[in-house]
C-alpha cells in the first residue's frame, strides 16, 4: 500500500531508512541555521532602532521602498511583521500590498470616458433639422438620420437636443421663431427703414430723412424717398410708388417690415393692406428684428456717408446713388454667398486687363 504525504515533507518509512548519526547532524545544522538566523535579525532590529532613532521623527518613503516593503511583509505574515516591522505598522506594510494589487489588476486607464458622443458634424445636422421642423418629433428625426446614413437612438436625439435648448415637439411646433419666418418667405418679403442724414446748407445744417426699401432675398435696395420735411402726404406718395403696377418695388411682396416710427401713418399702412402687402410692426426696441435692413445702414454709414460732409441736398442725392450703384454692382454680400448682387457682365475681349474708377473722389 502506497500512502502520500504533502509537498516538502518526507515519509516517515523514508526517515527511518536515514542513518541515525546522518540525522543527529541534520537537526544540529537546522539548530545552528536557525541560531544564526536569529541573530542576524536581532541586529538588524537593533540597528534598525538606533537608526530610526538618530533620524528622528517620521521616515519619508519612495514608492519603490514601499512596494519592496510590502511584498516581503506580505511573505511574513502580520504575526512576525509584528516582531520586526520597525518603519511602519503591521497593518500599513500589508495595507501597502493590497494597494499593489489593486492597482496591477486596475483597468481604469485602458477605459474611455464612457459612452462615446456623437460627432459635432452629426449634433450639429440634428439641431438644424429640429429648427427648421418644429413639428418633427424625436422618432421622424431619428428616421431623416437614418436616411442620410446616421443611427441614432431616441433617447440620444432626445438627450442632444435638450442639452442645446430645444424643447419637444408639442412646445416647439406651436412657436414659430422670427428666423424661421424670415427664411419661409424669402421672395416675398421686404423691409423698410430711415437713416438720418447731417447736411451742410446755406442756412447751416439740415437733417434730411432717407427712406429705403430693402428685398430680404436678394439684399437690392431703392431709396424711396429723401426730405429734410416728411410728413403724412409725403409718406403716402411714397406708398403709392412702391405700390405701383409696373415699376412698384413692392410688386409680387406680400410683407413689409417696419418699425413704429410715426412717419409711418395709419393712412400709408392702411394703403399697403389694400394692395395685398401685410404690414408687419416691429415691437418696440427691437432692432435685431430688422437685422437686414439695420446692417445696410451701417454700410452705408461707415462706408460712405461717414467719410464726406454733404453740400446741399444734390450732392447727398448723388452720394448715396452712386454708393447703390456701387454697394449692388462691386461690394460683396457675406449673407448671399460672399457674391454680387448684380455682376456686371464681362467684356467679351477683356484680355485680363482691370480698370479701375474713382467714385465719390476715391472715398
Amino acid at each position: 500500500m502506497t500512502s502520500v504525504t504533502p509537498k516538502g515533507y518526507l515519509h516517515p518509512i523514508v526517515m527511518a531508512d536515514i542513518p541515525l548519526p546522518l540525522q543527529f547532524l541534520a537537526a544540529w545544522i537546522g539548530t545552528w541555521v536557525t541560531r544564526h538566523q536569529e541573530r542576524a535579525i536581532a541586529y538588524l532590529k537593533e540597528e534598525n532602532r538606533v537608526l530610526r532613532a538618530r533620524l528622528g521623527g517620521r521616515v519619508c518613503l519612495t514608492d519603490p521602498e514601499r512596494r519592496s516593503l510590502a511584498r516581503i511583509g506580505k511573505e511574513l505574515g502580520r504575526k512576525a511583521l509584528g516582531e520586526v516591522a520597525g518603519i511602519a505598522t503591521p497593518d500599513t506594510i500589508l495595507r501597502w500590498y493590497r494597494e499593489l494589487v489593486a492597482k496591477k489588476y486596475d483597468g481604469s486607464r485602458k477605459r474611455g470616458p464612457g459612452r462615446p458622443r456623437k460627432a459635432h458634424e452629426i449634433v450639429k445636422l440634428l439641431v438644424r433639422m429640429a429648427t427648421e421642423n418644429p413639428t418633427w418629433g424625436y422618432t421622424r428625426l431619428r428616421g431623416a438620420l437614418r436616411n442620410l446614413g446616421y443611427e441614432i437612438g431616441r433617447n440620444t436625439i432626445k438627450r442632444v437636443l435638450k442639452e442645446q435648448g430645444i424643447e419637444p415637439t408639442p412646445t416647439r411646433g406651436r412657436r414659430y421663431s422670427w428666423g424661421t419666418f424670415i427664411k419661409a418667405h424669402l421672395g416675398a418679403i421686404a423691409a423698410a427703414d430711415f437713416f438720418t442724414v447731417e447736411v451742410m446748407s446755406l442756412a447751416g445744417l439740415v437733417r434730411f430723412h432717407v427712406l429705403f426699401v430693402m428685398d430680404i432675398a436678394s439684399r437690392t435696395v431703392e431709396i424711396a424717398g429723401i426730405t429734410a420735411s416728411p410728413d403724412g402726404g409725403w409718406i403716402e406718395q411714397i406708398g403709392r410708388n412702391l405700390l405701383d403696377a409696373e415699376e412698384g418695388f413692392l410688386r409680387g411682396k406680400r410683407y413689409l417690415i417696419i418699425d413704429r416710427d410715426p412717419l409711418y401713418t395709419g393712412e400709408f399702412r392702411q394703403m399697403l393692406e389694400a394692395a395685398g402687402v401685410k404690414v408687419l410692426r416691429l415691437p418696440p426696441r427691437s432692432p435685431d428684428l430688422n437685422a437686414f435692413a439695420e446692417r445696410f445702414v451701417l454700410s452705408i454709414r461707415s462706408e460712405c456717408l461717414d467719410r464726406i460732409v454733404p453740400l446741399g441736398e444734390g450732392h447727398l442725392r448723388r452720394t448715396i446713388r452712386e454708393y447703390l450703384e456701387h454697394y449692388h454692382r462691386e461690394r460683396n454680400h457675406q449673407g448671399i454667398g460672399n457674391r454680387l448682387i448684380m455682376p456686371r457682365p464681362e467684356p467679351a475681349n477683356s484680355n485680363g486687363v482691370v480698370r479701375r474708377r474713382n467714385a465719390l473722389a476715391g472715398c
